[in-house]
């Protein structure tokens, strides 16, 4: 099989993860050639390193002298690889020193497009809540000890204050009206009973304060109600509204924009005739929205050199997303593009399966180029371990707290790389899913979550920890807007 055959986005010849092998055959694959893919090519003598090696196309077989990459992608790039935890450290410390040097503005935002965004600014109450006394039940405003002589007009919410009560008499009130003058408690409608001559009478004490919401009782004009850096959840948008916002002061939604790369993909209708269908195209930008981005273009280049080139010298993005092209095939222009403008290459390749031909690269003093490998499971890799810190740093939303469970089953592992399998949450463990390859999304579209696989694996019980997708988290990732 080719590696082409085992492509469903991204530039056709990523040789890709031993993730499909037991941690045996992996162990004989890599006593002389680190990291040799199986299943996608064997390299001949002098030949390259999964993930960095030359994409050929179907039928052609082992490619000859003249296709092998430049020195700087040979076997040994492998051992240059960053580990996966300082991979992601890297990407968030870019993300800081992109917004030291760029002063990425706060801007204003109305409430409507505020969603997700971080606060700039402390959200203080701009009036006293309530700001006046306010009526908590539907029932009769009262004044005094019963019974009471019960006024025609009642009180409704909206309305200019009402006149004072007197002693001893009553008035219909809505939930939300204001309370009138002089009013000892409210009288909830089920607690109270008008006799023959329509006098009110009470059935249970009613107390001095009853079901009245005094003005200033939630917070008082000035108070934060909470700092800079709180996340904009909908609540947060209820509450600033409820303080009297129309605008919030937030860190803008770093800009993307997304390159797909590739001659062999579709945008609809089912494989045929050696081509395949672009599964990163739909599933890249609502995720990139999910984590806090703003997706300004989808663009498909296929595997022109010169086309990628014009779209990263002359894009605006925060940050650009390549998909494929990051090893060293014929056709991966993704690091000579990078080398021919001078980018500065923060990580290239990372100790992490699927997925680890990602990179990292600092290609404008105020933008950076996350590169990920074609294959889908292994670009959703790449996005969680470079794209997902990164983002969420410039975007200033608070890391999520990390959190393990014991896996339910054996999670089979890399000899050397830490390994991101999908898994379901049942109960208080987490249960490895099959269809787990670096081509494979079937897995993934079941997850809860990835659980991160030391080298070697991990056996049932022991304790892993897990990144949360989006969509099934509880926070604000479920809101792909």
């Amino acid at each position: 099989m080719t590696a082409r055959s085992l492509r469903t986005g991204g530039s056709a010849g990523q040789a890709e993860d031993a993730d499909e092998l037991d941690v045996e055959e992996a162990l004989a694959l890599v006593r002389d050639d680190h990291d040799r893919t199986p299943g996608d090519h064997v390299p001949a003598p002098g030949g390259t390193s999964a993930g960095h090696g030359p994409r050929h196309s179907p039928g052609h077989g082992a490619p000859g002298p003249e296709q092998r990459p430049p020195t700087a992608h040979r076997p040994d790039a492998h051992h240059k690889a960053t580990p996966w935890p300082e991979a992601r450290a890297t990407a968030a410390r870019a993300a800081r020193a992109l917004t030291r040097t760029a002063r990425r503005a706060p801007v204003s935002v109305r409430l409507e497009d505020a969603l997700g965004l971080t606060l700039a600014a402390p959200l203080d109450a701009l009036t006293d809540l309530p700001s006046f006394d306010t009526s908590a039940m539907d029932g009769w405003a009262v004044s005094g000890p019963g019974p009471w002589a019960v006024r025609d007009e009642g009180v409704l919410a909206g309305h200019a204050e009402p006149e004072p009560l007197a002693d001893g008499e009553a008035a219909r009130i809505a939930t939300g009206a204001r309370v009138p003058p002089d009013t000892t408690a409210i009288l909830r409608s089920e607690h109270g009973h008008l006799d023959e001559k329509g006098r009110l009478h009470a059935t249970r004490e009613v107390a001095h304060g009853q079901d009245i919401r005094p003005r200033g009782q939630e917070c008082r004009s000035g108070d934060q109600l909470l700092p800079p850096g709180a996340l904009v959840t909908p609540a947060v948008l209820g509450l600033a509204a409820a303080a009297g916002y129309d605008t919030l002061t937030a860190i803008p939604r770093p800009r993307v924009e997304v390159l797909v790369l590739g001659d062999e993909l579709l945008t609809e209708g089912t494989p045929r005739g050696g081509l395949i269908r672009d599964a990163l195209g739909p599933m890249l930008p609502p995720w990139l929205r999910a984590l806090g981005a703003e997706v300004t273009a989808v663009r498909r280049l296929g595997d022109s050199a010169e086309a990628l080139h014009k779209a990263v010298t002359g894009s605006q993005a925060d940050v650009i997303i390549t998909t494929g092209g990051t090893a060293a095939g014929p056709v991966d222009h993704v690091h000579p593009t990078l080398e021919r403008i001078g980018a500065e290459l923060l990580v290239d390749g990372v100790k992490v399966r699927p997925g680890h031909p990602m990179l990292l690269a600092r290609t404008k003093e105020n933008q950076h180029l996350v590169g990920l490998p074609g294959n889908p499971l292994a670009a959703v890799s790449g996005l969680l371990t470079l794209a997902e810190p990164l983002l969420r740093t410039l975007a200033a939303r608070p890391a999520p707290e990390p959190y393990t469970l014991p896996l339910r089953d054996e999670a089979h592992g890399h000899p050397y790389d830490t390994r991101l399998i999908p898994v379901v949450l049942r109960g208080d463990s987490a249960v490895p899913l099959h269809y787990n390859g670096p081509a494979m999304l079937r897995g993934i579209a079941a997850a809860d979550a990835l659980a991160v696989v030391p080298p070697g694996g991990a056996r049932p019980g022991q304790e892993a920890e897990l990144l949360d997708l989006p969509w099934a988290s509880a926070g604000i990732g479920v809101c792909f807007t």
